[in-house]
C-alpha cells in the first residue's frame, strides 16, 4: 500500500511525533510511505526511512488554495493516484488536503474541538460560532480518525458532525525503541530529582495551573519544563517566586531520557485529544498524574492509575495528587494498557485502505 501523510508543520509537538511515528511503522511493514510538510518549520528529527516532501506555502484562505493547487502538483509529480491513502492532522493540513480533492483521505482529529470552541466562546462568542461553522463545513462527510474515544465522542455530540465516518485509532508506541531512546546519554539531566512537564507554552497546557499547583506543594524536587523559553512563561514564574524551582529547559527532540530520569509527569491541560506523553512516560516507567480534562488522559490512566486523575483547573487537588503519586512505586510495564501497541494502529491504519 502507499500512504501520504500530511502536516502543516513538524514543529514540535506531540502530534507531529506521532505521525512521524505511524511513518516509520507503516514503512516497516512494507508500505509505500510519504511525508508531506506544508511549510518548512522543522524541529523534531525525521527518521532517515522516511521521503519527506516540503512545500513553502501560507496560512490564510488564499494561501489554503495556493497549497491546495501545489499540493496536487505534488501528488502528481510523486505518482500519488486513487490507490494511496492520505492522513492529515491539525485543521490546517485537513483543510489543504480536503481542497485538493485528494481521494481516500483521512482526517486525523487530535483534539476535542467542541472543548476549544468553549474556550473561544469566554473571548468571542462570534469567533467560537464562526469556528464552529466551519469545523462543521471542513468535518461533515468526511472520514475522520479520532484519536481517542473521547474525540470521536466528541465530533458527534459536541461538533454535531451526522454524516462524517469516523474511526477511532489509538497512538501507537515502539516500546522498546522508546526505552533504548531513553537510555541515551542526555548531559542536560539535573543532578537533583525533579517532576517533568512536556508541552509547548499555549493556553490549553495550563501552565499557570500547573506552576500555581508546584507553589502549593512544598516539595524540594525541581519542576522541569521541556518548552522553549518565552517573556510570557518567565513571567509567570517569576510573578510565583518559582525562580529557584522551576527550570525551563526547552524543546527536546528526544525528550524520553528526561521522562526515565524523572521522579513524576504531570499533564495540567484543560483539553487534549490523546496526551502521547502519559503513555510515554508509563514506558519509561515514570509515575504520572494528569487533569482529567476532554479527552484521552482516562483513557490511559486505568485501574490504580486513575487515582491520580484530577479535575480540570484544580491547583490545590493537582498538588495533592503530585505529592500522592511520589509517594507510590514507580509503575510497572503492566500499567500501560495493551491498546497502544504499535502493531494494533499500523493494522487500523491498514484497514482504512480497504473502507469504500
Amino acid at each position: 500500500m502507499m500512504f501520504a501523510l500530511v502536516l502543516s508543520n513538524l514543529a514540535g509537538g506531540g502530534a507531529e511525533r506521532a505521525m512521524l511515528r505511524l511513518g516509520v511503522a507503516l514503512k516497516r511493514r512494507g508500505h509505500g510511505v510519504r511525508v508531506i510538510v506544508l511549510d518548512p518549520k522543522i524541529e523534531h528529527d525525521v527518521p532517515p526511512e522516511l521521503e519527506l516532501h516540503t512545500l513553502h506555502t501560507r496560512r490564510g484562505l488564499l494561501g489554503a488554495w495556493l497549497a491546495a493547487r501545489a499540493l496536487r502538483g505534488l501528488y502528481r509529480r510523486l505518482g500519488l493516484g486513487a490507490e494511496c491513502v492520505t492522513i492529515s492532522t491539525l485543521p490546517f493540513a485537513d483543510l489543504v488536503a480536503a481542497r485538493a480533492n485528494l481521494a481516500n483521505l483521512w482526517c486525523r482529529i487530535t483534539n476535542t474541538l467542541s472543548a476549544e470552541i468553549r474556550e473561544l466562546q469566554h473571548a468571542s462568542p462570534s469567533k467560537a460560532a464562526r469556528r464552529l461553522a466551519r469545523y462543521r463545513r471542513l468535518y461533515e462527510g468526511r472520514n475522520l480518525v479520532a484519536v481517542s474515544d473521547g474525540v470521536a465522542v466528541d465530533l458527534r455530540a459536541g461538533i454535531g458532525l451526522r454524516r462524517a465516518r469516523i474511526v477511532r485509532i489509538y497512538n501507537g508506541f515502539d516500546l522498546d525503541a522508546i526505552r533504548g531512546a531513553a537510555g541515551q546519554p542526555e548531559p542536560d539531566l539535573p543532578r537533583e530529582p525533579f517532576v517533568l512537564h512536556v508541552g509547548r507554552f499555549m493556553p490549553q497546557k495550563r501552565h499557570d495551573l500547573l506552576l500555581d499547583a508546584w507553589k502549593r506543594t512544598g516539595l524540594g524536587h525541581k519542576l522541569v519544563l521541556l518548552a522553549a523559553s518565552s517573556r510570557e512563561l518567565e513571567a509567570l514564574i517569576t510573578q510565583r517566586g518559582l525562580q529557584d524551582r522551576v527550570l525551563v529547559a526547552g524543546f527536546r527532540p528526544n525528550p524520553y531520557p528526561w521522562m526515565r530520569a524523572a521522579e513524576l509527569l504531570v499533564l495540567s491541560s484543560d483539553r487534549e485529544g490523546m496526551p502521547n506523553v502519559l503513555v510515554e512516560a508509563l514506558a519509561c516507567g515514570t509515575r504520572v498524574v494528569s487533569t482529567d480534562c476532554p479527552s484521552g488522559p482516562r483513557e490511559v490512566m486505568r485501574g490504580e492509575l486513575a487515582r491520580f486523575l484530577v479535575p480540570p483547573g484544580d491547583a490545590e487537588a493537582l498538588a495533592a495528587a503530585m505529592r500522592a503519586a511520589l509517594a507510590a512505586p514507580r509503575p510497572d510495564e503492566r500499567a500501560l494498557p495493551q491498546d497502544f501497541a504499535q502493531a494494533r494502529m499500523v493494522s487500523a491504519y491498514e484497514a482504512l485502505a480497504m473502507v469504500q
